[in-house]
């Protein structure tokens, strides 16, 4: 196999045509490591063993260019690679990937928590089913996620149910407390720190809520009940959009006594 002719590409890589008008890609480390500058001609398995060389330097390459965008793990660069690389090749990769100190667990741990604690909104629990997703195991992290203090998930989850509150005018206390709790308990808090936040904040509903469900329940109800009848089915409604068996009687007894 004799080369004919040398085409530079982009990324440090030439078009490289043979004399019977096959065409291959190579890195120019490849053409300086073989001296193909010079000996033009190879055999087969000459050829074979540049092809491969090749191919570990495309997924080294490759990987630099995936952590240039944004820090990996190892499970995270062996999936972007098993798709075009044998495994052999991949392994290969990360551990040049770990030893040049592109791939850094310490490093990756240090960043992720950092970003978590200062801009997401995920509690413990679901930080360490991430991070064990990311192909971490538990005591990779154990120490770090203990070692935060029950005051920082507390402050996140107080500015992330005062929002709830505030979103969710449309429902009782009782509705609201279940859906606070349902919905930070997929973000990964615990039920102790729900609780403890819900118990120091003010969640009733005012009158004009209460006054909004009751018309809306009157003017579908009073079609088929009237009278004692209608009353209960009303109690019975509010009852179930989430409103407390208190709230609900002392309100419709001022209905009553208006």
């Amino acid at each position: 196999m004799k080369i004919q002719k040398f085409v530079k590409l982009k990324s440090n890589k030439y078009s490289i045509e043979f004399e019977d008008g096959d065409r291959i890609k190579l890195y120019d480390d490849v053409i300086v490591k073989y001296n193909l500058l010079v000996n033009k001609e190879m055999d087969l398995e000459t050829f074979d063993e540049i092809i491969e060389y090749n191919s570990r330097l495309d997924a080294y390459y490759k990987s630099l260019r995936h952590l240039t965008k944004k820090l990996r793990t190892e499970k995270e660069i062996y999936k972007y690679l098993e798709k075009d690389f044998e495994k052999d090749i991949i392994f290969e990769t990360i551990e040049r990937l770990k030893s040049s100190g592109y791939l850094n667990n310490d490093i990756y741990l240090k960043c992720y928590f950092n970003d978590q604690i200062n801009l997401g909104n995920s509690g413990p629990n679901k930080i360490k089913d991430e991070l064990i997703n990311l192909g971490f195991k538990d005591e990779d992290f154990k120490d770090i996620l203990d070692n935060i203090d029950d005051s920082v998930w507390l402050s996140k989850l107080v500015k992330l149910i005062e929002k709830k509150v505030k979103t969710n005018h449309q429902y009782g206390i009782y509705k609201l407390k279940e859906k606070i709790m349902y919905d930070m308990s997929n973000l990964g808090y615990y039920k102790w720190m729900i609780e403890e936040v819900i118990s120091k904040m003010d969640l009733s509903c005012d009158d004009n809520l209460l006054e909004k469900e009751y018309r809306k329940c009157h003017m579908k109800l009073s079609k088929k009940f009237d009278g004692n009848e209608l009353e209960y089915q009303i109690r019975f409604k509010l009852l179930n959009k989430g409103f407390s068996y208190d709230e609900v009687n002392n309100f419709m007894d001022k209905k009553k006594n208006f």
